[in-house]
């Protein structure tokens, strides 16, 4: 009875015995609503920082708190370093077994790399693929195994920088696990390492390779490149040893050990053929010993070598090659229908053929072997690790296909993995084996997604399989190829595949491939139009940078993120590359240089003055210290006073369309001992702007006092008429007011002027003096404004008169008025009478016949208007009339 597919008639035997259970009490567990697995979070301390690795969420890096700091790296002993030699080794595939070669005509080098590393040296081994170096570095890594304390370390350079093979160097020879230290951490940990490092497939050359070897100077390198890998610089101390082709001798001996038999004269004379047209390359007679093998399978079938049928038990009846499968070449007669089969004929492959073997070799070779060649050209050379061709062939037992591969000389050792040996890649694609590189490509690709995003896969077996994974992401972005829902189709598995694949390279300490996963990720949400991967991508490349110490480039990233993701409104998302931006801040400050303070200044312009800006090219001295700024005198009521220069502002520059500004004094000038006048002010072009500002408050203090002598002026009952003197005469055609007779004023006037009230007059009235000849000019003078004033009233007082001859002296019809230092001169002309709606008639005044000499003295201190004009009138009244 089959407990899964019940038949027609089996319906209903069970169903007495399941009344008759007893009921559970609760349910199975349903697999389909198990709990899926949890993320794998990593925790990394680079340098300063802790860095946390979220598959789901994105990295978060913050500095690295007091008890996060790892313990210091020790070094592994002897039992973990042959350990790690052993996981970077190339795994022996299944499948048949490759013949063993020896080592021909490398005794010279052999003993010469030998002899440059015992003297503490280093070497570069250069030769062609092909060549041997992987065979070469092997047998003199063996020679130097005891040479120095830390042991031989074995790295690839295949797809790596100088940076990746020093942490790479660091991880080989200390216990570290969860760091990965700053520049110059690597930098103290490598200076205690002493070891012989051999470098495979070295890709850089140059300044590049003299950063690695300085990096570690008590390290011996030995360092295997192609001819077009650039060469080191002529300041490095490195050895170069070239690595030729074969003779003739030793290519035909290294043909019969690839084929585990002598050869026959034919075999031997297409063997020097051969031998002229590969320059002696041992990999062409690796494939030609592989090319005989198959041949002599050919003519053979294994009735002819076993009569009790054990080959057929182990081979099967169709006599076809190990591991052929159903896919193998053309079957052999069958050995029970023809029992007396001879040999049969096959003819030696051509010399073209033997020189480029690689398709001829794949069409002998099983179905499996031959769809694993087809995934390695679609990846560029790169190989699957064996564990994955099942998945991606479709065969349980398509893992010993790289064996045949690798016997077949179709593969080299790249590391721990294998990739396609030199020349097959191309010789595959010129016979047909890249029709069909898109599918095979999208098909790896999604295999590695779901592979690398597997909770079981851990980040080291992730990061060791980088290579061909990285193949598929770049194949996937490079193909252009179908029709518009394909290639959607394809990016978004390329985003899917680089969204797992970059967390387990970051988590798996191999940040080159990290890098390289999150730019061509980006690249492939950009395309896809997925604005979310895309900013997440963005992040990731600007938390490296952090790592890196890119400040620069991590600021670019973090802003296009937090760009992409609050137009998503993404707040998470948001907050977390805030975060790390505030970060870029911090060590940005942190790592800006010290400088020098500039001292901090005393003084600061006067109010109301521009403030100088200084200008890139015209930087400001420290020394000598400037001046303190000078503070401006009042203004003077004087036209003929000259204002003080306005103070220079030394090592200042004028910014051109900013605003008003000073420029720099120049040295000379600021050395000069004379002061300028204001003309030379305003024509300096150094100081036309004080000159402007200077002017603009004379202006102001100018218009101050006319609008205070217009104020005091309303408040004033004085008659309207203007003022004589006692030496001029009145205007005759104008009525005469009516006098007491006593010399006092007349009903309806002021009992006196303003010296008698008190009240003060304005700096700028220029009221006749009690001489009445020589009046002193004031600021409104007409020969300093050009209209004349009246007194601070407005209204003219007539002056008091007296008989001719008496001894009253005339009273003056206003104070004295502010003096400032200036000459005084005489006038001789009637002052002129403002025009007023009702003027009164002045009174006459007799003219003396001699007036009082003009005293001109020193400009007193400015005092109090109203003070001085009653110790004016004082003054004139006690004085003596003239010719009295």
């Amino acid at each position: 009875m089959d407990p899964i597919h019940r038949g027609p008639d089996e319906s209903g035997h069970d169903t007495a015995a399941e009344d008759a259970r007893p009921a559970q009490s609760t349910a199975l567990p349903d697999r389909a609503a198990a709990a899926p697995a949890r993320a794998r979070v990593t925790r990394i301390v680079s340098g300063g920082l802790l860095l946390t690795v979220n598959p789901v969420d994105g990295s978060e890096i913050e500095p690295c708190p007091p008890g996060e700091t790892p313990p210091p790296a020790r070094r592994r002993t002897p039992e973990e370093r042959a350990e790690a030699d052993r996981a970077a080794a190339a795994a022996v595939p299944p499948g048949p077994a490759a013949p063993e070669l020896p080592l021909l005509e490398r005794e010279e080098q052999r003993a010469r790399l030998t002899e440059t590393l015992t003297r503490g040296r280093s070497a570069r081994l250069t030769g062609p693929d092909g060549a041997g170096r992987t065979a070469l570095l092997d047998v003199v890594a063996a020679d130097c195994a005891d040479l120095a304390p830390d042991g031989v370390v074995r790295l690839s350079g295949h797809h790596r920088t100088g940076g990746e093979l020093l942490h790479e160097l660091r991880a080989a020879v200390l216990h570290a696990p969860g760091h990965r230290p700053d520049g110059d951490g690597l930098r103290a940990d490598l200076a205690t390492v002493g070891a012989v490092v051999v470098v495979d497939d070295l890709e850089f050359g140059g300044a590049a390779l003299d950063e690695l070897l300085a990096a570690a100077p008590e390290c011996a390198f030995l360092l295997a490149a192609a001819p077009g890998v650039p060469a080191p610089s002529a300041e490095a101390r490195i050895e170069e040893v070239a690595l030729p082709g074969l003779g003739r001798a030793a290519s035909l001996a290294l043909l019969e050990a690839a084929v585990g038999r002598r050869l026959t004269e034919e075999e031997a004379n297409w063997a020097g053929d051969l031998w002229f047209e590969s320059e002696g390359l041992p990999l062409r007679f690796v494939q030609a010993g592989a090319l005989l093998r198959q041949r002599d399978r050919l003519r053979v079938t294994p009735a002819e070598f076993d009569a009790f049928g054990a080959l057929e038990e182990a081979f099967g009846p169709s006599g076809t090659a190990p591991g052929a499968g159903t896919g193998g070449t053309a079957p052999a007669p069958d050995p029970y229908e023809n029992p007396d089969v001879e040999l049969h004929e096959v003819p030696l492959p051509s010399l073209g053929e033997g020189a480029a073997p690689a398709a001829l070799l794949a069409s002998r070779l099983s179905r499996s072997a031959q769809t694993t060649l087809r995934f390695a050209v679609a990846l560029g050379g790169e190989l699957p690790h064996h564990a994955h061709l099942p998945a991606l062939v479709g065969d349980t037992h398509a893992d010993a296909a790289l064996g045949e591969l690798r016997a077949c000389g179709l593969l080299s050792p790249v590391g721990s993995r294998h990739r396609l040996a030199g020349g097959v890649l191309t010789q595959l694609l010129a016979h047909g084996y890249g029709h069909d590189t898109a599918d095979r490509l999208h098909t790896a690709a999604q295999h590695y997604a779901w592979w690398a995003g597997h909770p079981s896969v851990g980040p080291e077996r992730a990061a060791a399989e980088s290579d061909a994974l990285l193949a598929a992401l770049g194949g996937l972005l490079g193909d252009g190829a179908g029709t518009g829902e394909e290639a959607a189709e394809r990016r978004a598995t390329a985003v899917a595949l680089a969204r797992t694949a970059a967390p387990a390279f970051a988590a798996g300490l191999h940040w080159g491939a990290w890098e390289r996963a999150l730019r061509a990720g980006q690249e492939a949400a950009r395309l896809a139009g997925d604005v979310a991967e895309e900013a997440y991508f963005h992040h990731e490349l600007g938390v490296l940078a952090i790592c890196g110490g890119n400040l620069a480039r991590a600021r670019a990233e973090l802003e296009a993120s937090i760009g992409l993701r609050g137009a998503l409104a993404d707040k998470r998302g948001t907050v977390a590359g805030r975060r790390a931006l505030a970060l870029v801040a911090d060590l940005g400050r942190e790592r800006e240089p010290a400088t020098a303070a500039l001292p901090a200044r005393t003084d600061s312009p006067a109010r109301g003055l521009p403030v100088a800006r200084p200008t890139a090219t015209a930087p400001v001295p420290r020394t000598p210290v400037e001046p303190a700024t000078e503070v401006l005198p009042p203004v003077a009521t004087t036209a003929a006073v000259t204002p003080p220069a306005f103070p220079a502002f030394p090592g200042r520059a004028d910014v051109t369309g900013k605003g008003p500004a000073v420029t720099a004094a120049s040295p000379a000038a600021r050395a000069e001992p004379a002061r300028k006048g204001l003309k030379a002010v305003v024509l300096d072009g150094t100081r036309r702007n004080l000159a402007a500002v200077g002017a603009g408050a004379l202006l102001v203090a100018v218009l101050g006092t006319v609008v205070t002598l217009g104020a005091t002026s309303g408040n004033d009952d004085a008659p309207t008429s203007g003022t004589v003197s006692t030496d001029s005469t009145a205007d005759t055609g104008v009525d005469e007011l009516p006098d007491t007779g006593d010399g006092a004023p007349a009903d309806g006037e002021p009992g006196g002027g303003p010296a008698a009230t008190g009240t003060p007059t304005a700096s700028g009235s220029p009221g006749p003096t009690s001489s009445g000849a020589t009046p002193s000019p004031t600021a409104t003078d007409p020969s300093a404004t050009g209209s004349p004033s009246t007194s601070s009233s407005g209204t003219p007082a007539p002056s008091t008169t007296s008989a001719p001859g008496t001894t009253s002296p005339p009273t003056t019809t206003s104070g004295p008025t502010s003096t400032s230092p200036g000459p005084t001169r005489t006038t001789t002309t009637r002052p002129t009478f403002p025009t007023s709606s009702a003027p009164p008639p002045p009174t006459q005044t007799p003219t003396p016949t001699t007036a009082p000499p003009t005293t001109t003295s020193a400009p007193p201190e400015p005092t109090d208007t109203a003070t001085t004009s009653q110790a004016a009138g004082s003054s004139s009244a006690s004085e003596p009339p003239a010719g009295g």
